[in-house]
């Protein structure tokens, strides 16, 4: 997969319900942070506070909505929303769980097999509830962290999160720039759930990378990286590095560097 590829890519078989996980993760991310204080620095995302965190989901949350509810199908030329933000920061934790009801109310109204724009591989409406998820998920863990707290992140829905961002990070250029450098010489990282039977294989090429779905699973790669699914999920978002003790690692440290310097976003 280039990114130059968008084809009608459907999600990976899940039992994960993205819309009512929305509102989960959302409900789990209030309770973190009702009685914090929301100056508190954020340390995976620097130079945040929590107060940013919350604005910044709430934010993705309502202008998604938009989104939906607008049924695009070419890129936005603009982002201009009506946040409905408070104008003090103690009203942020109540809009943010309001800015859930708003994207479930959008997820009513629009069906979500209907053909949409989107900048990742899945070129219908469910893309955007399933990013919004997993915006959710990894900021409420951000969240947690920063309150020191260790997040519990469902299995089922690490998996799905796992394979959402390695399907979707070849489109993440315009965005994320070092992704542009994520080339190889026909070089594979395996990447492996300790606790289940998961794989995902990305191929790193001369002219980019992709997930190689027809890897044999017994075939060697270059590199492996094993871990539970939720600290993977962790890992590949860059909030746990590779060296971490909770993973196992082998094979050809240049490229899992290579990968880790370029991929998080």
């Amino acid at each position: 997969m280039t990114t130059s590829d968008h084809s009608q890519h459907a999600p990976a078989a899940t039992s994960v319900d993205h819309r009512t996980a929305v509102a989960a993760e959302t409900a789990r991310f209030v309770a973190a942070v009702k009685d914090a204080d929301l100056a508190t620095a954020v340390p995976s995302c620097p130079g945040w506070t929590l107060a940013d965190l919350v604005r910044h989901t709430g934010s993705v949350h309502r202008w998604f909505s938009v989104l939906l509810r607008a049924r695009i199908q070419e890129p936005p030329r603009t982002r201009d929303v009506d946040l409905q933000l408070p104008d003090q920061e103690d009203g942020y934790v109540d809009w943010l769980a309001e800015s859930a009801t708003v994207a479930a109310d959008a997820f009513a109204a629009t069906d979500p097999d209907l053909p949409m724009w989107a900048w990742g591989a899945d070129q219908h409406a469910r893309f955007w509830a399933r990013r919004m998820l997993f915006e959710t998920l990894l900021h409420r863990a951000d969240a947690e962290v920063a309150l020191g707290l260790r997040p519990a992140i469902d299995r089922p829905v690490a998996v799905d999160g796992i394979d959402e961002f390695l399907v979707n990070l070849p489109f993440a250029t315009f965005f994320a720039p070092k992704v542009a450098d994520l080339r190889g010489s026909d070089t594979t990282i395996r990447f492996r759930t300790t606790d289940g039977d998961d794989a995902w294989v990305v191929r790193l090429r001369p002219d980019g990378f992709g997930l190689d779905p027809a890897h044999p699973t017994a075939a060697p790669t270059d590199a492996t990286v094993q871990g539970t699914a939720a600290d993977l999920l962790l890992l590949v978002y860059g909030r746990l590095p590779y060296q971490a003790g909770a993973f196992a690692h082998e094979g050809d440290e240049h490229l899992l560097t290579h990968w880790f310097a370029n991929s998080a976003f």
